[in-house]
Order: C-alpha cells, then structure tokens, then sequence
C-alpha cells in the first residue's frame, strides 16, 4: 500500500511539474492542479495507512489519524476554489490580450522567442 502511494505521488508531481512548465496557461493550471493532488496524497499518507483502524482511540488499538484527513479536506475545497479562480482568470487575460502564452506575448513563427 505505502508503495502504491509513494508511486502514484511520485507520478503525479513528476507530470505537475512537466505542465507547470509549458508556455500555455491551460497546461499550467492542470499543472498546479495536479501538483495540489500529489500534496493531498502526501498529507493523507502522513497519517498512516491503516485499513482496519478506528477513527477514535479506545487504548493500544491501531487506529487512524484524524487531523492529515483534515488537512486533506480542506486543501481540496481551497485547491477547487484556486483552481476555478485560475482558470477564470486565464478566460480574461485570454480575451483582453489575444493569446493564452504565460508570459503574455504573441509567439509567431517569424518571431524570436527570448
């Protein structure tokens, strides 16, 4: 299970980090967005991976820790907030300058990039 985990965070900041890095903004924000669900399963993973654990500890039972869990709830309503703010905000700069590039400039075929 822990290698499971450790894969799949692994994967999913390895590919954030790829679109992160493009010139576009749609691929920029399925970057981050991407980026935000590696540290979710980072901090879920924080609290144990326990599949028969209790939610409330009742002695030397093992149980789950609740406070990674809501750590995790919380950054996936605020990721969802940012994420739709990101995405209205690449529409308008999109409409007001013509192009979706992240530095704002047109790149042609003709033209130089620096």
């Amino acid at each position: 299970m822990e290698s499971l985990y450790a894969i799949t965070t692994g994967l999913l900041s390895a590919c954030g980090f790829y679109l992160t890095l493009r010139g576009r903004t749609f691929p920029v924000v399925v970057g981050l967005t991407l980026l935000s669900y590696a540290v979710n399963l980072f901090l879920f993973s924080m609290g144990g991976l326990t599949t028969d654990g209790a939610a409330i500890v009742n002695g030397p039972a093992a149980y789950a820790d609740p406070l990674p869990q809501a750590l995790v709830l919380t950054a996936i309503v605020i990721g969802f907030a940012m994420t739709a703010f990101v995405v209205i905000l690449a529409m308008r700069a999109r409409g007001e300058m013509g192009n979706d590039h992240v530095d704002g400039r047109k790149h042609d075929d003709g033209e130089e990039r620096r």
